[in-house]
């Protein structure tokens, strides 16, 4: 609407807004009228604008409508657009999210010549919108509008508009209390607190959510490099292949390089694949679109295909993008294994075509998690699809101490706790293990009252109690899986650290 009445005022023409569900009536012909009435008044007033919002309210698909209203609706709008008679100097100009949804008859030269797709602000134009609805406010010093452009991936337009009001709102509410209602005039010592801060906009930050990815959005936890212990290997591999590729794009164009479309990673249960992706997912400063494998399924025919387009379609538009899908496996197993329905059959080839289809993915890495790679179908581990395949191998001494590290970092320790002989004592623990004994450790801390600090018996009593998930048996197991990994997609070794 907005971009409508703008193009209406610099070209000084006749303005006239419809909103779809409007024309429509309940009685026989008034509908046509209504349309034919409207241009009418653009032809008398020419040169004239009709912006008709809401387009797919009035002109749905004939053959998949069952009433008989919509279909004489969209046969008179496409003679008044392209009848027997000109319309002159009259410009139409339809809105609608669902372009998909209208009548493709409207949908070629001459009735609607030109098809503008208005995306998601990437941050440069969210600096400049945020610039607009800021531009009467009081901004407080250490407002950066800069850094509220970087943090708002997947915010449009009104999610921008209606974070400025929040921000505002809550700097109101603050100095609300100081300010007398009876008075006619507010004091000059409180006109200048009430300013906009930074913490403002962070408390609108978590009231107001963008729109683009509200279908999808997960609320993604700050978790960076550091708050992963250990596997260094492991994280500088994801910063080449994710970081770089998202942020030093022009990089690799220089190169002539293609970067990696696809990274599984893979190892024991609790060894942190699913941290890594939220670090890495934070660190590039990408939307971060979750999938968990098993809500792909559907018992309907075509709603798991139609889900895995969707979720690449949001990518699309909402890129730079990550597409995280914990346990693979689930949507992914090899074809021809059995099975009274063809569901997975189905996800996979939509899934194939997805990632190397004729459609390229543009700013969009697609992450993968999994306990058995050797139960995914063959056709994904291969370059264009999985590039790289990452093992994530259970954490050895020195990695466990840092995982020590980072789990008792805001806990009172005690002098005798030794995070070197702790690290020592846990050999087959993952990170997952390491991350339960801190937390049982400080809560037998806890029903014991008296004690203010965890002690080194507190973490030997709860040794007691969480065993580590990991042993010889378990290790060879995932060695075997490695190995028929590495020879059935003929690559000569994967990446294992």
């Amino acid at each position: 609407m907005a971009t409508a009445k703008a193009v209406a005022n610099e070209a000084d023409a006749y303005f006239i807004s419809i909103n779809g569900p409007e024309i429509m009536s309940k009685f026989y012909g008034e509908s046509e009228q209504r349309l034919r009435e409207v241009f009418r008044e653009a032809e008398e007033n020419s040169p004239a604008i009709i912006f008709i919002d809401e387009l797919d309210a009035i002109a749905p698909k004939r053959e998949e409508v069952t009433g008989e209203v919509e279909r004489r609706v969209v046969a008179q709008l496409l003679a008044l657009m392209d009848g027997l008679e000109s319309r002159g100097q009259v410009i139409v100009i339809g809105a609608t999210n669902r372009p998909n949804a209208i009548d493709p008859a409207l949908r070629r030269p001459g009735r609607f010549d030109r098809e503008i797709e208005i995306g998601v602000p990437d941050k440069e134009g969210r600096k400049e919108i945020l610039q607009i609805h800021t531009r009467g406010m009081p901004l407080s010093e250490d407002v950066d509008l800069e850094e509220l452009a970087e943090v708002t991936h997947g915010f449009v337009g009104a999610d921008l508009e209606a974070l400025c009001k929040e921000a505002a709102m809550h700097a109101l509410r603050r100095v609300l209390p100081e300010i007398n209602l009876d008075e006619e005039t507010i004091p000059p010592e409180v006109l200048e607190k009430l300013k906009v801060t930074k913490e403002d906009f962070k408390a609108a930050l978590r009231v107001v959510q963008p729109s683009a990815m509200r279908e999808v959005l997960v609320e993604v936890p700050r978790v960076k490099w550091e708050d992963v212990g250990g596997l260094e290997e492991v994280k500088q591999e994801l910063r080449e292949v994710v970081e770089w590729p998202l942020n030093h794009k022009e990089a690799f164009e220089r190169m002539g390089i293609t970067p990696p479309k696809g990274i599984l990673l893979y190892g024991p249960p609790g060894s942190g694949k699913t941290l890594l992706a939220k670090a890495v997912a934070n660190e590039s400063e990408a939307n971060f679109i979750s999938v968990k494998g098993p809500e792909i399924l559907s018992k309907w025919v075509g709603e798991s295909e139609r889900a895995i387009r969707e979720i690449f379609r949001r990518a699309r538009q909402v890129s730079p993008a990550i597409v995280f899908f914990d346990e693979i496996d689930a949507i992914a197993p090899r074809r021809g294994m059995g099975g009274d329905s063809q569901v997975t059959e189905r996800i996979i080839s939509q899934l194939l075509t997805e990632m190397d289809g004729l459609e390229e993915l543009e700013d969009v890495v697609v992450l993968a998690a999994t306990n058995r790679p050797d139960m995914l179908d063959p056709a994904l581990l291969r370059p264009g699809r999985f590039d790289r395949l990452i093992y994530v191998p259970p954490p050895d001494k020195e990695a466990r101490r840092k995982i020590f590290e980072v789990h008792t970092r805001g806990m009172p320790l005690g002098e005798d706790v030794s995070l070197d002989e702790l690290a020592e004592r846990t050999e087959g623990y993952t990170g997952a293990d390491i991350a339960a004994l801190c937390r049982e450790a400080a809560m037998r801390v806890l029903s014991q009252g008296k004690v203010s600090e965890v002690r080194m018996r507190h973490f030997e009593e709860a040794m007691k109690e969480i065993k580590g998930s990991l042993d010889s048996s378990v290790m060879q197991i995932y060695e075997t899986i490695n190995k028929r990994v590495v020879r059935e997609i003929g690559q000569p070794e994967l990446t294992h650290y």
